[in-house]
């Protein structure tokens, strides 16, 4: 077996009769700020548009198996790109996720969360924004930008910049109501109409949705366009939103923000209904949208040079475990959509799904690499590119790092450790030690901690140490000012 210095190893272990799978990500070489061609393209840099949703769900789409869901436009984008079923954020949260999409870095780098400092300019100065813009990108940001940040940064990182937030329901000069996601979308369009032929884009998309607007009690808000979606539909219920699972948690989890949110949205059967249609309608929007945005593009003549990045900032629950919104190392909170269109792939890698893990940290070396640009050394995301290709990395990553530190009592701050097959999750601060060990291979729920079971004692032993040793690497990690 070849082990090299950790945390930067492959190796292979056996505990308790199970196979542990550790990889680390690879880090670049010192960035430049000159675009080049993509190697063998013989074209210009291509543009990029970024499009994030916010509290996405990994199988709220079509193409990733629900059958229950109306996604055309985004099972389109699948068919013609390459979708991802194993892509994951490092932290569930908007805020600390958003950042580290802009950055590459983890939370414990960038120390960026709800309730912190602005982002520090030496991080913002990393991101890919900033990075685009100085090798000659026009650079536009649309929507819900989710990260605070020092004096004039948005103007430095941005030629356009238009911040959209809440209410969905926004009254127009006429007397009538828009959609928020709609809004969003015609300034997508406008930004698009100011583009030039000969000079590269990069357009960063958020929408809102499907966001709960948490202080009006429909919760869930779609356009008129998608109300009468999944009438007829009867979405089930998760099987761990049963009371007797929900008895059986700690109680610093039983008091928590998530299960006050529950209470707002999924307590009752017909509630359940209402609120689960209605966050799916949301994304009908958003699908409905991303078509008219390709249209967009087809029209003005972009489309062959446009890559397209679909993805979520974060994912979201639905009752399961009796929960609301996101913020722990769950499947439905961690686990997000994600694809990757490149009108320039052969047709052999069109539609293809890859299984190797993806992060949000990923994004910003992914958008280095399609512009032409060096990795910048100080990434903690490896880039897509290779992936997109077939090309997969020997030393791909089969973990990464979970973390959580969101300064709020009934918001319980957690890290832990995902693997190619296990979670373990360890709670910060709560009244008793607390861990958590899940086989998504027997239990992809995570219904069974195997915490407490001996034959997994060395397994815990092994993933508690590396849960440390990466907390510790990107806690030290240093950034230097630009």
């Amino acid at each position: 077996m070849r082990v090299a210095s950790r945390p930067r190893r492959e190796a292979v272990r056996a505990a308790s009769g199970w196979l542990l799978l550790v990889a680390a990500g690879c880090l670049g070489t010192a960035p430049s700020p000159v675009p080049r061609e993509p190697s063998g393209s013989g074209q210009r840099p291509p543009n990029l548009l970024v499009i994030v949703t916010d509290d996405q769900r990994f199988d709220a789409m079509g193409c990733a198996g629900n059958p229950l869901v109306h996604t055309p436009q985004l099972d389109t984008l699948a068919r013609d790109g390459v979708r991802f079923r194993n892509a994951f954020v490092t932290t569930a949260i908007c805020a600390a996720s958003r950042a580290s999409i802009f950055t590459g870095l983890h939370e414990s780098t960038h120390r960026y969360t709800f309730g912190t400092p602005p982002l520090r300019d030496e991080f913002v100065a990393l991101g890919y924004p900033a990075r685009l813009r100085d090798a000659g990108y026009r650079t536009g940001f649309v929507g819900k930008f989710g990260v605070t940040t020092g004096k004039g940064a948005p103007q430095r990182l941005f030629d356009s910049f238009v911040p959209l937030n809440t209410p969905y329901l926004q009254p127009q000069a006429d007397g009538s109501l828009r959609h928020l996601s709609e809004i969003t979308a015609d300034r997508a369009v406008e930004f698009l109409a100011a583009c030039r032929p000969d000079q590269p884009f990069c357009l960063s998309l958020s929408f809102h949705a499907p966001h709960a607007e948490d202080g009006d009690p429909r919760q869930f808000i779609p356009s008129a366009a998608s109300e009468g979606l999944y009438a007829e539909t009867v979405f089930p219920v998760p099987k761990t939103m049963a009371p007797e699972f929900f008895a059986g948690l700690p109680r610093f989890l039983q008091e928590s923000e998530s299960r006050v949110r529950f209470h707002w949205r999924f307590d009752e059967p017909e509630r359940y209904q209402s609120m689960v249609r209605g966050y799916h309608r949301m994304i009908a929007d958003v699908d409905t949208l991303l078509g008219r945005l390709r249209a967009e593009l087809t029209a003005r003549g972009m489309a062959e040079n446009t890559v397209i990045v679909f993805c979520s900032d974060n994912g979201a629950f639905l009752g399961e475990r009796g929960f609301a919104d996101k913020w722990y190392l769950y499947e439905p909170s961690v686990r997000v959509p994600l694809i990757v269109f490149d009108p320039r792939l052969p047709e052999l890698r069109r539609g293809t799904t890859c299984d190797l893990m993806a992060l949000n940290v990923d994004l910003a070396p992914t958008l280095f690499e399609l512009a032409g640009l060096p990795p910048a050394a100080e990434h903690q995301g490896r880039s897509l590119v290779p992936l997109l290709s077939g090309k997969a990395p020997l030393d791909w990553r089969t973990e990464f790092f979970y973390e959580h530190r969101f300064e709020r009592p009934n918001i319980p701050q957690s890290e832990g450790l995902r693997t190619e097959r296990f979670t373990y999750l360890r709670w910060l601060r709560s009244e008793s030690p607390r861990e958590e060990l899940y086989d998504h291979q027997t239990d992809f729920d995570e219904v069974v901690n195997l915490a407490e079971d001996p034959r997994c004692a060395e397994l815990l032993r092994e993933l508690r140490e590396r849960t440390d040793a990466w907390r510790d690497r990107y806690a030290a990690a240093q950034v230097p000012a630009r």
